[in-house]
């Protein structure tokens, strides 16, 4: 008898740990998808951020100051996929000249398009 209550005591035990385990394990898989999903909004906002067409080499820097915020979420994703299309959109951001914008507008706007498209379908 008392070996049959230290039995079940044991399963019992074990059935918790393992429960216990698997709560563990949700949570951090919502953990994860509350980052996932911050670090796209991030992302997506300093894509949105206008820059100044009225100054092509303050919207210079105002792509490459969204490229370091980029290239830092691109550090904090966990998702492969969403990682690189956030590091892409941040090189397509540091690699910006004052050519760029002045003669090649529609260009280097297009790319910039594609890549937010990559990363809105990354995150969705």
């Amino acid at each position: 008898m008392r070996a049959t209550i230290v039995v079940i005591a044991a399963f019992a035990a074990i059935t918790t740990l393992g429960a216990c385990g698997s709560i563990a394990e949700t949570a951090s898989s919502v953990a994860n998808t509350a980052t996932t999903v911050q670090v796209c909004a991030d992302a997506l906002s300093q894509v949105s951020i206008p820059l100044d067409v009225s100054s092509p080499q303050r919207a210079v820097d105002q792509a490459h100051q969204a490229a370091t915020e980029l290239s830092a979420l691109a550090a904090k994703a966990a998702d492969t996929t969403i990682n690189e299309a956030i590091a892409a959109l941040a090189r397509t951001m540091t690699s910006v000249t004052v050519d760029d914008l002045v003669g090649r507008p529609a260009q280097w706007l297009a790319d910039q398009a594609g890549q937010v498209a990559t990363l809105t379908g990354a995150c969705s």
